[in-house]
């Protein structure tokens, strides 16, 4: 399992919602927070096509299609993704033509989720996001499993959140029998 953090806060709400989904279950994750991953350069109609890039993208992309299942975990900023997760996802553009990387075909047999934590009525205002990532992953073929939205504002609110703790735990055992 692949977790993609996308909060700017070291063990915010959203990663520590992310955390009790996957207690006692093995995982590899990145915090793109630490990561350098530089904004798209849409090169997809120049004549040499997209060029390398000098950042940790390609290293992080080519670690997620390694795994069958990944976690897409992000805050609700501005009623959106996080910019950290933003900007890696607008990087597939690049690596959907990078034939020695076959992500398309790899995406086609992951299964995703999506956990987000907002403060504002967020299982109402998060839906749009939620939608944004149904979108995104049937563009690559990949299959949406579901996902959890918590509400909390301050530090460690989340904790109480109980309804949200209580689907935390049902995708932690649903997870845990998958693998």
């Amino acid at each position: 399992m692949f977790i993609i953090h996308g909060s700017s806060r070291e063990n915010g709400n959203t990663e520590q919602l992310t955390k009790m989904i996957t207690e006692g279950i093995s995982v590899s994750e990145v915090q793109l927070r630490t990561k350098n991953i530089r904004p798209i350069n849409d090169q997809r109609h120049a004549e040499l096509g997209f060029q390398p890039v000098d950042d940790d993208y390609e290293q992080i992309s080519k670690e997620m299609l390694e795994h069958n299942t990944i976690i897409f975990s992000t805050p609700l900023y501005w009623y959106g993704m996080s910019g950290l997760m933003k900007n890696f996802i607008d990087r597939w553009s690049q690596s959907l033509r990078d034939k020695e990387l076959n992500f398309a075909e790899k995406m086609k047999t992951k299964k995703m989720y999506v956990v987000i934590v907002g403060g504002d009525n967020p299982s109402l205002k998060a839906l749009p996001l939620i939608l944004q990532f149904k979108h995104i992953f049937e563009f690559v073929g990949a299959s949406f499993e579901g996902y959890i939205i918590g509400k909390a504002n301050s530090p460690g609110d989340i904790r109480l959140d109980s309804n949200t703790i209580q689907q935390a735990n049902a995708l932690n055992l649903k997870l845990k029998n998958e693998n």
